[in-house]
């Protein structure tokens, strides 16, 4: 790759010189944290970082390290360093300034929306602008459908070790048409394993294609700010930029056009753009070489050749010298117009991004918002964004927010949720699922990137209801007094005559009145004498063991539940039955013995 880039800036000047020249150039007015890194012209494609080596198989970037356009921006930018900048009319401006309207709204949005969900990032448009000129020349200058879907498929070359990195097939064919080795695909060329991880559907169409402009930027913004990365750091941006091709010159290439298009910039209708040749492979897609761009300037006539070697040189001081000689007339040649590409579509360049042009979020979900302890919500938050007209508006970032002191969260369990609208303008939250807290709560939809009011939906939490509780089973409750009821005790409860689990049920050992808990007499454990418990997955509590205490008498195992379930046992508790004390045995009459008392009449 480096050898022919030299070759490409030979023809110009110097091979090193040119690009520190361009690039000191481009960055001159910009903050120091953003100048490129000097042109690495000692190892060619040698990338740069701590411990950053590419690795044979082409692993580690988004590309697999395949060729890229090196052409760089011309040294006059839009707007000169040192001159204040100017606000470029639309279609006007330097053509190299230019960019596809699909193009320029792909990247904008994406911006956008990685702005809303990881602000810390700090990715700029400018950035996927530039990787997508120099990975293909802003999908081939615009030539996309009007769902951003490129005309055609851009494959890179085949990835079977040839010049390039050996990758064997991981996708089947499904989007590079090759079931044997890896190609990289699409307008931010990803190699199908990278895709596979980070592809988007950004353009709501039920699809993650690598040949959708949205779709692809999307998933090219997430991979740049991969691992924390915070873009306005230059050592951040460097590896960002290094992970999606591991080149010093690609680096260098991409900080060109990035410093290029931060000076300015405009849309050009689609299909019209600037499309490069120059590819680090020396050749195009497909490993062809690239016709030349229908906006390229027409060739003009050529320079005379020179004389060939021995021939006479004409003297001006002899008569038929340059000063005598009159060439007849030639008929001026009429300049060449451009090819015109008759377009395929009328453009459809949006003047404005999508969030801008809304202006309320229409409800759209109706009912109440309700769910029970630890289940999920049967309904969720949904809107319809909608212009000044009430015409649905497409492509636009909703922020869905939790707030209040619950613990339900969306499906991930998160509390915040990004959701692009699809045709019909609606955008609906992820699915809300309750936690333990019972009460109110509210979601928040808002607009990303447009100041508008929230539209708020409040939902309830409640707990779990059972209609009934009957005890399973099991014999009449008694025990005498210091002992342990020896019975175990266990209690179904329903709702509407179905299973009612995760109900939390209130258990009091009351006085036999049952009307209030017991000071004296059965207890559970440590003299406890409330408890609530829990039903299963198939609506039974089991309470633990009852102690008979020491006072007997009659008691009242009394249940509750929330819905209106309730039951009560009876509890009783004996004294020990009395052991009566041994009779002495009587005496035989007419026997008496010494020690006898006399009888009364002696």
């Amino acid at each position: 790759m480096s050898a022919h880039l030299s070759r490409r800036l030979r023809k110009g000047a110097t091979s090193g010189a040119v690009v520190a020249a361009a690039v000191a150039a481009l960055a001159a007015s910009q903050a120091p944290e953003m100048t490129p890194p000097p042109t690495d012209n000692a190892g060619g494609d040698r990338a740069i970082g701590a411990g950053d080596t590419a690795p044979p198989s082409g692993d580690g970037s988004a590309t697999g390290n395949s060729p890229y356009y090196t052409e760089l921006p011309p040294l006059n930018t839009p707007n000169k360093p040192g001159l204040p900048p100017v606000k470029l009319p639309v279609i006007t401006g330097p053509a190299q300034a230019g960019i596809p309207a699909s193009v320029l709204a792909a990247y904008q949005r994406a911006e956008q929306s990685i702005r809303s969900t990881a602000p810390g990032c700090n990715l700029p448009w400018q950035l996927l602008a530039g990787i997508g000129k120099v990975e293909s020349g802003q999908a081939r200058g615009g030539r996309v459908d009007a769902n951003g879907t490129t005309l055609s498929p851009i494959l890179g070359p085949i990835l079977n070790g040839v010049g390039f990195a050996n990758i064997s097939d991981t996708d089947g064919g499904a989007f590079d048409g090759d079931r044997t080795h890896d190609r990289a695909v699409g307008p931010m060329q990803f190699i199908p394993s990278t895709w596979a991880t980070w592809g988007q559907d950004a353009n709501s169409d039920g699809k993650k294609d690598p040949n959708n402009i949205y779709d692809a930027a999307q998933a090219a913004g997430l991979y740049l700010c991969a691992n924390d990365r915070n873009l306005a750091v230059k050592a951040d941006l460097d590896r960002a930029i290094l992970s999606y091709n591991r080149s010093t010159e690609y680096l260098n290439t991409v900080m060109s056009w990035f410093e290029y298009y931060r000076r300015g910039t405009h849309q050009v209708p689609d299909g019209t753009g600037v499309l490069p040749v120059d590819r680090s492979d020396n050749r195009g897609q497909d490993r062809r070489p690239l016709p030349p761009s229908p906006l390229a300037p027409a060739p003009t006539t050529p320079a005379p050749e020179p004389s060939q070697p021995g021939a006479p040189k004409p003297d001006p001081s002899k008569p038929g010298g340059p000063s005598e000689v009159t060439k007849p007339p030639t008929k001026p040649t009429p300049p060449v117009k451009p090819p015109v590409t008759p377009p395929t579509k009328p453009p459809v360049p949006p003047t404005v991004p999508p969030a801008v042009k809304v202006a309320r979020l229409a409800v759209v979900s109706s009912g109440p918002l309700t769910a029970t302890t630890e289940s999920a919500f049967t309904k969720t938050p949904t809107v319809a964004a909608l212009d000044a007209a009430g015409a649905p508006v497409t492509g636009v970032s909703i922020r869905f927010e939790i707030t209040g002191t619950t613990d339900t969260r969306f499906s991930g369990g998160a509390t915040t949720a990004t959701v692009t609208t699809g045709s019909a303008g609606i955008a609906a939250a992820p699915a809300l699922r309750a936690g333990e807290k019972t009460g109110p709560f509210t979601v928040k939809a808002t607009v990303v990137g447009r100041g508008m009011d929230a539209t708020t939906f409040t939902a309830t939490v409640t707990e779990r209801q059972a209609d009934a509780l009957a005890r399973v089973g099991g014999d009449a409750l008694s025990a005498t007094t210091g002992s342990t009821f020896g019975q175990s005790v266990q209690v179904k409860a329903t709702d509407k005559e179905a299973l009612a689990p995760g109900v939390l049920v209130t258990v009091v050992i009351a006085d036999a009145a049952g009307t209030e808990e017991s000071a004296d007499g059965p207890s559970f454990k440590d003299g406890v004498r409330t408890l609530v418990l829990k039903t299963d997955e198939n609506g039974l509590i089991s309470l633990p063991a009852i102690l008979a205490g020491d006072k007997a008498g009659e008691y009242v195992l009394r249940l509750a539940a929330p819905g209106g379930g309730a039951t009560e046992i009876k509890l009783t508790v004996t004294a020990p039955t009395a052991t009566p004390s041994p009779t002495p045995e009587p005496t035989p009459s007419g026997t008496g013995s010494p020690e006898a008392s006399p009888s009364p009449s002696a």
